[in-house]
């Protein structure tokens, strides 16, 4: 299944969800009308059947963050609480609720708001060559996008403070060596690496993948003691599905599995 969008593109099929950020002439900066096609394109998933959902960006850059070129800063105060509420905050819940693993293919420079939405996402490779920039502070604003959150959550407070207030960059290999990514890969092997990434948790036990983001989400937010009783639960839930069955008896007949469950 695809649907024409003018911004982006976006395929749904055999569970595998794509959605490429598509306006490479400005580096995939977001406007107005590219927002809506995000949020259209991720209300038309089918979550029972999607596996995984990929969110790569056409071109030299995966997203330079909002397109500042929307915007006219002389005709009066602007409400810039706006995009959060009907953009940003929206995008961000739904990437972190949906039940499949969500991988960001960081193909480019990510600047302010695309920075952000990759920390969104569960899996983060990006190529060598790409760099990360919290660049709100160059224009006098706070991140967004959840980056307030995400950001000391992976990376601490100290270089959280630094990355954002400096408005300095990281390279990919730097990202990776702090956590605030996943990988760093050769830029010749991205494509290649991210299918593969792809490839191998549609072909995972989707109920399993999406009850271990639940956990370690809420874990973030929890106490040990509450982080203890929610694996005993989802552990309970996890074994009375299909997937663990198949797990079970794949591993004693020596075959590769085969997961349906959703």
């Amino acid at each position: 299944m695809s649907t024409s969008y003018h911004n982006i593109q976006f395929q749904q099929a055999k569970g595998v969800c794509r959605l490429i950020l598509n306006r490479p002439d400005q580096l995939n900066a977001l406007n107005d009308e590219m927002k809506d096609e995000i949020l259209h394109a991720l209300d038309s998933i089918r979550v029972e059947e999607a596996r995984v959902l990929l969110i790569t960006g056409a071109g030299r850059g995966f997203c330079a963050g909002q397109d500042l070129g929307d915007r006219d800063v002389n005709a009066g105060p602007l409400d810039l609480s706006i995009g959060p509420e009907t953009f940003y905050n929206p995008l961000v819940r739904k990437l972190v609720s949906l039940p499949a693993p969500v991988v960001c293919g960081v193909n480019g420079v990510a600047a302010g708001a695309g920075v952000n939405i990759a920390l969104a996402c569960d899996i983060v490779i990006a190529k060598v060559s790409a760099k990360f920039v919290q660049s709100f502070s160059k224009i006098g604003l706070i991140p967004d996008a959840g980056g307030t959150w995400h950001m000391s959550r992976r990376i601490g407070l100290a270089r959280a403070l630094g990355f954002t207030l400096l408005a300095e960059s990281f390279t990919a290999e730097e990202a990776q060596q702090i956590g605030l990514i996943w990988a760093a890969v050769p830029d010749d092997e991205f494509t290649a690496q991210l299918d593969s990434v792809v490839t191998r948790l549609a072909s995972s036990p989707t109920y399993g993948l999406a009850s271990a983001k639940k956990a370690i989400r809420a874990a973030l937010t929890s106490t040990l003691d509450a982080a203890l009783d929610l694996e005993r639960d989802i552990q309970k839930e996890c074994g009375l599905s299909e997937d663990y069955k198949e797990g079970v008896k794949a591993f004693k007949e020596k075959r590769k599995p085969k997961f349906n469950n959703r």
